[in-house]
C-alpha cells in the first residue's frame, strides 16, 4: 500500500502542461522521436503548427545540424518518376548511396490518380492535374499542399519551372503557346497567389523541352536550339536578354545547370554534324565571361552515355542535387552523376523494383524534403 502510495504521489498532475509558457512546451517536444512527433499533428491543430516551431526546425533542420549531414533524420533523394509506377515514386537515398525499400507515396495528399510531377525544389513538388485545369503544389513531409489553378482556360503548355526562394517563397514559370503560335510566359508568385502573364522567347524550346530552366543569381536560363546562345529571364519585370558568354565550338547538344548562387555549368556534347565524340564539363568563370572547361568525361563512361540516347539529344537533361551534377536520358534507367567535390563521375543503379520490361519515360527529380517549405 506504501508504494502504491508513493507511485500515486510521483505521478504529475496533467494540468501542470495547460500551464507551461508555450516556448517552454515547444522546447520540450521538441526531443520527442521524429516518428513520435510526426503522429502528434492528428491530435489538435496546436500540435500540427509545432512542426514550423523554431525549436523543432533548429533541431532537425540539415543545415542547423552540429555533426555531419548523415545525422539528420532527413536525408536527400534522386525520385524516380515512371509511368510504370503510378503514383509511386522510387527514391535512391543519396547520403547512404542505397535505394530505399519504400517508395514515396502522394495518395494522402493527391488523391487523383491523374496526377502528372513536373517539377521539384527545396522539398516542394509540382503536379499537374488537367481534369482540374489545375497544378499542385506539396510538401509530402508535412502532408501540406495547395491548388493553383490555371491561368486562363483553355491553357496548354509545355514547359514549366518550380523555383524556390530565399524568402520562403516560390514560382512557378511556365511557357505556354496559348492562344497563338508565339509562346507566352506566366509566373506565379506564390507570396501574393496570382498569375502575370508576359512575352516568351520562341526559340527555347523545340529539342530542348525534357530541359527545366535553370535558376541562378536570380534569372532563369536556357540555351536555345542550334545555333545555340544562352538567353535568361528576369522573373520580376518578365525582360529577356541573351548572354555575351559565348558559347563553346562544336556543340552538338548543350545544357545547363546551376547550384542555385555560386555555380553555372555546362555540360555538352561535342563533335560534327550532329554526332557527339565526347562529353565535356564547362563552368562558367563570370569574371572573364568565358567557360573554363573543367572535365572531359571519361571515354567509357561517354560511349556508355551516347549509346543509351542513341543521338537522340533532345532525351538529355540535367540537374543540381546537393553537389552532384546529373546527367540523365529519358529512354534510360540510370543517372550518370559527377562529384564536384572529388571531381568523379559514377552511374547510379537500376532501380531493383523496375520491371525488366521498362520503357521511356524515365523522369529523375532533384528531392530534398524540408519540413519548413511553404506551399
Amino acid at each position: 500500500m506504501e508504494n502504491k502510495k508513493m507511485v500515486i504521489a510521483k505521478e504529475m498532475d496533467p494540468k501542470i502542461w495547460s500551464k507551461l509558457p508555450e516556448h517552454v512546451l515547444e522546447y520540450l517536444l521538441s526531443f520527442l522521436p521524429l516518428k513520435t512527433f510526426l503522429k502528434l499533428r492528428s491530435t489538435c491543430k496546436h500540435f500540427k503548427t509545432l512542426l514550423f516551431s523554431p525549436p523543432f526546425i533548429s533541431k532537425h533542420s540539415p543545415s542547423s545540424s552540429s555533426s555531419s549531414p548523415n545525422s539528420s533524420p532527413f536525408s536527400s533523394f534522386f525520385l524516380l518518376s515512371h509511368p510504370q509506377f503510378p503514383r509511386q515514386y522510387p527514391l535512391f537515398d543519396t547520403v547512404h548511396n542505397n535505394w530505399r525499400n519504400l517508395s514515396l507515396c502522394i495518395s494522402p495528399v493527391l488523391p487523383s490518380s491523374s496526377s502528372l510531377l513536373l517539377s521539384s525544389s527545396n522539398g516542394l513538388l509540382c503536379f499537374t492535374r488537367p481534369s482540374s485545369n489545375s497544378f499542385i503544389i506539396t510538401n509530402v513531409l508535412a502532408r501540406t499542399s495547395r491548388v493553383v489553378k490555371f491561368p486562363t482556360l483553355p491553357f496548354a503548355f509545355e514547359s514549366l519551372t518550380l523555383i524556390s526562394l530565399p524568402n520562403n517563397g516560390y514560382k512557378l514559370f511556365v511557357m505556354s503557346t496559348t492562344g497563338s503560335s508565339n509562346n507566352h510566359v506566366f509566373v506565379y508568385d506564390s507570396l501574393v497567389h496570382s498569375w502575370i502573364q508576359f512575352g516568351g522567347f520562341d526559340l527555347i524550346l523545340n529539342e530542348n523541352h525534357n530541359q527545366e530552366g535553370v535558376f541562378h543569381n536570380g534569372y532563369l536560363y536556357f540555351i536555345t536550339p542550334e545555333p545555340y546562345f544562352i538567353v535568361y529571364m528576369d522573373l520580376n519585370t518578365g525582360k529577356w536578354q541573351r548572354s555575351n558568354f559565348e558559347l563553346p565550338i562544336e556543340l552538338t547538344f548543350a545544357r545547363l545547370v546551376s547550384d542555385g548562387d555560386k555555380k553555372l555549368c555546362l555540360i555538352s556534347g561535342n563533335g560534327s554534324n550532329g554526332i557527339s565524340r565526347s562529353m565535356k564539363l564547362w563552368e562558367l568563370d563570370e569574371k572573364f565571361k568565358i567557360w573554363v572547361e573543367v572535365e572531359n568525361v571519361p571515354e567509357l563512361i561517354c560511349r556508355k552515355f551516347l549509346s543509351v540516347c542513341y543521338h537522340n539529344y533532345e532525351h538529355v537533361y540535367c540537374f543540381w542535387h546537393q553537389g552532384l551534377i546529373c546527367v540523365c536520358c529519358y529512354s534510360w534507367p540510370e543517372i550518370l552523376y559527377y562529384k564536384v567535390n572529388r571531381r568523379t563521375w559514377h552511374w547510379l543503379p537500376k532501380c531493383p523494383s523496375l520491371p525488366d520490361k521498362w520503357s521511356c519515360g524515365f523522369k529523375w527529380f532533384s528531392f530534398v524534403p524540408e519540413l519548413y517549405a511553404f506551399v
